[in-house]
């Protein structure tokens, strides 16, 4: 029997990986999308990277209200709600595009980010769930590293369609003519009819394992009497809180600058094409080899160790990137992905760990600090635009410094709840 229920644990597990990988892959065809409505719409830094800021609005307006439906019909059902808003906010970006209105794609980019918040809410905590407690750290950064495989998949995917000949040949500046710009949105329309096919083959699977899932985790079945404010009284929920949102601005504002600054003929001179290729391949790609290192040695060496190390290796190459030092930089920046790579799922589960209220609740918070990292992304545009794009890595080098305390405070504190 015990052998069986084990096996179910498994199947439950590899289940909900599949949901890492997409929402990795859907959510990184932002960084390419950047660079394509820029060059379409004629826009600046600060306004090309409020693409980002409608997915923190999305995590800011709905992560509470996720937390609280997962707290009423469980997790499982709240999944497959999330992943019926993708697919609508895939498909409303391809149908709004003929109105050659940036406002009407934010606001289905939007649609689409709400679905990806319920997604993660729900989907963290889950995995964190399906197995042991003292495997907890392994198993979400395992879990992670599919998400990673979906980044540089997404990514990949996202260059190689959204930034065809019209936007490479703009450079960093804008197509010339409204044919040149229907060309971009058009190739935008193909990038995303695609999300939205792949996102419906992966609603129609899960559907299947729903019970399965449902039953291998128990622990989190509905519990309407749990209140999402529970978190707040944490002080644990609130300091994790603040270091998943310094993480998540930092990472996405590095690579939503990332292929401009390879760009630069002070640093590599890359095509943009290329650039998003280094980005893919070797940002995002080092998140992704490295959430499988961590995972390995997460079984092996503490927890918080591993997370204050990453965070002062993150600073120290954003300060290199700072100094504006030619190819050193370029590839100090894109080095920044292998240390990102177990920050999020540690400060995740550590956090779970600490905190001493509901998992749901608790994830809720974690996921709506996310909106605070809204504020690196726009400032990070703002030094763009005011000085240059080697200045900007400073303040992600100062989110990095802050997520570092973060882990040597963990290191010195108990842990509170006995099971994920």
């Amino acid at each position: 029997m015990e052998r069986l229920r084990a096996l179910g644990i498994t199947g439950a597990f590899v289940s909900v990986t599949t949901l890492f990988l997409a929402w990795g892959f859907i959510a990184s065809n932002n960084d390419p999308l950047i660079v394509a409505l820029r060059a379409a719409f004629h826009l600046n830094y600060t306004e090309a990277l409020a693409i980002q800021l409608v997915s923190f609005l999305a995590y800011g307006l709905m992560s509470l209200p996720a937390a609280s439906l997962g707290n009423r019909i469980g997790p499982v059902t709240t999944i497959l709600i999330a992943l019926g808003l993708m697919i609508a906010g895939c498909t409303a970006v391809r149908l709004v595009l003929p109105l050659d209105s940036y406002g009407a794609i934010l606001a289905a980019l939007f649609v689409l980010a709400v679905g990806i918040t319920a997604l993660q809410v729900s989907a963290n905590p889950l995995a964190a769930a399906l197995g042991p407690v003292h495997t907890s750290h392994f198993r979400l950064n395992f879990a992670q590293t599919f998400n990673s495989l979906g980044v540089v998949m997404g990514v990949n995917y996202g260059a190689s369609v959204m930034l065809g000949e019209k936007v490479i040949a703009a450079g960093q500046g804008q197509v010339s003519g409204p044919v040149e710009r229907a060309e971009v949105l058009q190739a935008v329309g193909q990038a995303f009819t695609l999300m939205a096919v792949l996102l419906a083959t992966l609603a129609a699977f899960f559907w299947t394992q729903r019970r399965r899932i449902a039953a291998a985790a128990e622990q989190l079945a509905p519990a309407p009497q749990a209140s999402v404010l529970d978190a707040l009284h944490s002080r644990w929920a609130r300091f994790g809180a603040l270091a998943i949102g310094l993480y998540v601005g930092a990472e996405v504002s590095i690579g939503s600058i990332m292929i401009n600054f390879l760009h630069r003929d002070a640093i590599l001179g890359l095509p943009l094409e290329d650039g998003g290729r280094y980005l893919a391949n070797l940002y995002w790609g080092g998140a992704l080899a490295g959430r499988f290192i961590g995972s390995i040695l997460l079984t092996r060496v503490r927890a918080t160790w591993l997370l204050g190390l990453c965070a002062a290796m993150a600073a120290v190459l954003c300060g290199v990137a700072l100094a504006d030092a030619g190819p050193v930089s370029g590839f100090a920046a894109l080095a920044v992905g292998l240390f990102n790579s177990i920050m999020f799922p540690t400060i995740f589960s550590l956090t779970l760990e600490r905190s001493g209220v509901s998992q749901s609740s608790t994830s809720g918070l974690l996921c709506l600090a996310i909106v605070g990292g809204a504020a690196l992304p726009f400032l990070v545009g703002r030094l763009a635009d005011t000085t240059s794009l080697a200045w900007a890595f400073v303040v992600p080098a100062a989110a990095y410094l802050v997520i570092a305390g973060f882990a040597w405070r963990a290191g010195t504190s108990r842990i509170v709840s006995e099971r994920l």
